[in-house]
């Protein structure tokens, strides 16, 4: 399993169907030096797949370190956006929420 794979695995474990309550969005993960993923969340589920999506809600293209970082809580993710080291396209305002979504 690669470690972008095992990244995603984790987040989906930690999925908080409350917090996507009458959510239907679709984060793309565009990544530097690994596969490119994307998570759909629609009726309170989660789901991953691997490579680009045809319509994503918003993109966020990073690194792997970084999207660790943000995700284990090492990195607060608005600040990663503010150095740019996350770059958004789309609806932004989601990709503030990621956290939320995937609590650490």
């Amino acid at each position: 399993m690669s470690e972008a794979k095992a990244v995603f695995d984790a987040m989906l474990g930690r999925f908080d169907a409350d917090e996507a309550d009458d959510m239907e969005a679709v984060f793309q993960f565009d990544l530097d030096d690994a596969d490119n993923y994307h998570l759909s969340i629609e009726d309170g589920k989660c789901e991953m797949g691997e490579g680009e999506h045809d319509d994503p809600t918003v993109t966020l293209s990073m690194d792997l370190e970084t999207l660790k970082d943000v995700m284990s809580g090492e990195l607060d993710g608005m600040q990663a956006f503010m150095q740019g080291k996350i770059r958004a396209d789309g609806d932004i305002m989601l990709a503030t929420k990621l956290t939320q979504i995937f609590p650490q």
